[in-house]
């Protein structure tokens, strides 16, 4: 099967061209998977929090190790610092009547950032950094924050433009900080310290290959916010013969919105996608959408990452089931990555997202992600959110049932012998059956519960 793209758009050939081999990547055969230390490779992911770097030692490098165990080579890192936790603290030194000094760091902020990519280049797990986080400037949190001019000494309210409190959720967008570029307000007197962050964070981040850098989290911002941090990010790199790769996340449920084509019609700019909020979706249309991204970017195939796959009982994005199918169908469904959000939104590292994880890697001992592709219209029998399938056909599929069934499966087209091995998702094992080619196959799940089936042609 033919893997090169020749309609990739020379800006992203250039950027890609430019980084080293052994970074982080889209992999140069298929740019829609990424490739690390110069192979092709498939992000899976399921961690406890969304900012671990805050974690003090050894807490970290135990859960670290944890999901290496797992089978996990891929987390989120916001760089929060609202105080959600005890241990939470901000980068800014804190003097002794109080206020904070933006112009001077605390060291041991950025020391824990520090151990958190050293550990996880150790352990070969890609991070995905956020820059901004919209949750920490608004509402309870704002207040206490040394971006609040009652808490520093570099700049008053009027200078800054910040008002006492910010008490609507934060996507309403109604924070001056994301205002201050160039485009928008050009707020120098907090842009200025918003770009020494970056920069501090760059110092350590870009001595690193495994980082992927976003702009936001589940921003519903201007444009113009996220493109000049993009651009800033990157011009920065190149200061430094780096090359880094960049996206925003957009808060829009619908995929197909006008916030998402800011990065999926901007493959200049962005040179993967990250599409989590599609996982506020559910069923047959959560499939749909993430299929029909697939298409829209065709022309500029690039990464399309979930980093966070909401879904637990008692969470407020769905239930257990909801998180377990979503995960899957990104991941049959041709994601780049696919992430278990943190507890008790998602499943954080658990039994059960353990054994998904486990079950997605029995899956790929036996065919790579990147050798099959969405291919739903060879089922027959099938009843909407029933079942998935990725294949290549003649010689291999994957089959997801979400919650057992029975559909049929068209191999009319390519005769002999296949060999059908399950996978329970639900504990990672398998066993063998065989099946004819040459016909409609039923292929039946063995139990109720979350199934995999995989044929292979002899």
């Amino acid at each position: 099967m033919n893997r090169i793209h020749p309609q990739l758009s020379l800006a992203l050939m250039t950027i890609f061209s430019s980084i080293g081999v052994g970074s982080i990547q889209p992999w140069s055969e298929d740019p829609r998977y990424w490739q690390y230390r110069g192979a092709p490779v498939m992000l899976l992911g399921a961690s406890d929090d969304d900012s671990l770097f805050q974690w003090p030692s050894p807490r970290l490098e135990a859960h670290l190790d944890a999901l290496q165990a797992a089978g996990v080579n891929y987390i989120r890192n916001t760089m929060s610092d609202r105080h959600d936790h005890d241990f939470e603290i901000y980068p800014y030194d804190q003097r002794a009547d109080g206020k904070y000094d933006l112009d001077q760091w605390n060291p041991e902020y950025w020391r824990r950032f520090a151990t958190l990519l050293r550990e996880t280049q150790k352990r070969d797990i890609v991070v995905q950094i956020e820059v901004w986080d919209r949750f920490d400037y608004s509402r309870q949190h704002w207040p206490p924050h040394p971006y609040h001019p009652h808490n520093n000494i570099n700049y008053s309210a009027a200078e800054s433009g910040f008002a006492e409190v910010y008490p609507d959720h934060p996507g309403r967008n109604r924070q001056p900080f994301f205002y201050t570029t160039p485009l928008q307000r050009h707020n120098r007197a907090v842009l200025e310290y918003q770009q020494r962050f970056v920069i501090k964070l760059l110092s350590y981040a870009l001595e690193y290959d495994h980082v992927l850098y976003c702009m936001d989290n589940e921003t519903s911002g201007e444009e113009a916010w996220g493109a000049y941090w993009a651009q800033f990010i990157q011009e920065h790199a190149a200061k430094r013969d780096k090359r880094v790769l960049v996206t925003e996340m957009w808060d829009a449920w619908d995929l197909r919105g006008d916030q998402h084509r800011r990065t999926f019609d901007h493959p200049e700019r962005y040179a993967f996608c990250d599409v989590s909020q599609n996982n506020q979706k559910k069923g047959q249309v959560h499939w749909d959408n993430f299929q029909w991204v697939r298409r829209r970017i065709a022309a500029a195939p690039r990464p399309l990452n979930t980093v966070k796959t909401y879904g637990a009982d008692g969470g407020r994005h769905g239930n257990t089931r909801d998180g377990i199918e979503r995960w899957w169908r990104h991941v049959i469904g041709g994601a780049a990555s696919a992430r278990f959000h943190r507890p008790a939104s998602g499943l954080g590292l658990s039994p059960l997202s353990v054994a998904s994880i486990r079950a997605a890697r029995r899956l790929e001992s036996l065919v790579r992600f990147w050798e099959i592709e969405a291919a739903n219209h060879l089922l027959s029998q099938r009843e909407a959110n029933e079942a998935f399938l990725a294949a290549r056909p003649g010689h291999a599929y994957a089959l997801y049932f979400t919650d057992g069934g029975r559909v049929g499966l068209d191999l009319r087209e390519h005769a002999g012998q296949f060999t059908l091995r399950w996978i329970d998702i639900g504990t990672g094992d398998w066993g063998p059956s065989d099946h004819d080619g040459g016909k409609v196959v039923p292929i039946e799940a063995p139990g109720s519960g979350h199934w995999l089936a995989v044929l292979l042609k002899r």
